[in-house]
């Protein structure tokens, strides 16, 4: 298992590879849209804001958003876009309470081992009444299945998250239950790629785009819960100051 910080400063030399269209811009698109339905306040954060492909699209309706990561390599990326971005951990955010309306997290929270205490850095950094938006991936899932089938017959000395660097799977109910314990309230979810059998289903002229609107639509109802990536909206409770 390779340390977290190494893993991600190699990978962001072609981290954004073949992510403008297919399985990845979907991926970055829904999660985006996901921020702009919880929009609530101008002051957004996002925690672990890689090469910055979700938050240039944040940027677009909510201009105060920044970044931070653990990772120089892709905070390097993110800058290149004109980002304004921090380099720190997710167990350490570098703000005061309460200074955010929303916060997000996209494909990082299942790669921190400490995930408690990275949930209760969310909720002190985030306001009274303010949102946070979790994403975990999700082992009941075509996904969950897909990866477990993938990890072991990768080649060894292949590149894989789930074989060189800590990634943990979290079904929807410890979802919601390790945000409760960090004393957040579940006020909704959003479940990303239900359907898709395969990534590359998505670069198939007539399937991907009939695929890519069957997830959109489905992405905020039951079947959210089989979701490879399940998104849990989360207020911390008060009023805002």
């Amino acid at each position: 298992m390779k340390d977290t910080r190494a893993y991600y400063d190699d990978f962001s030399s072609h981290y954004d590879d073949a992510r403008e269209r297919g399985y990845h811009a979907l991926l970055d698109d829904l999660e985006a849209e996901c921020v702009r339905r919880w929009l609530a306040g101008r002051r957004v954060l996002e925690v672990g804001c890689g090469t910055g492909l979700v938050m240039e699209r944040v940027r677009r309706f909510a201009p105060g958003v920044i970044g931070m990561d653990l990772s120089g390599g892709m905070l390097s990326r993110a800058r290149a876009r004109g980002l304004p971005v921090c380099r720190s951990s997710a167990l350490a955010l570098p703000f005061r309470a309460q200074s955010f309306d929303l916060v997000y997290s996209f494909k990082v929270l299942p790669h921190i081992q400490a995930l408690d205490r990275a949930l209760a850095e969310v909720a002190r950094v985030l306001d009274r009444g303010g949102v946070a938006l979790l994403e975990f991936y999700n082992p009941r899932s075509l996904r969950g299945l897909w990866k477990r089938m993938r990890w072991w017959r990768k080649p060894v000395g292949s590149s894989s998250h789930d074989r060189d660097v800590f990634t943990a799977y979290h079904g929807p109910d410890e979802a919601r239950a390790r945000v409760k314990a960090a004393g957040l309230s579940v006020v909704g979810a959003r479940g990303i790629i239900m359907v898709t059998p395969h990534p590359l289903a998505l670069r198939l002229p007539v399937a991907g785009a009939l695929l890519s609107a069957i997830e959109r639509a489905l992405g905020g109802g039951p079947l959210a819960r089989w979701a490879g990536f399940y998104i849990v909206a989360c207020r911390k409770p008060g009023d805002p100051v």
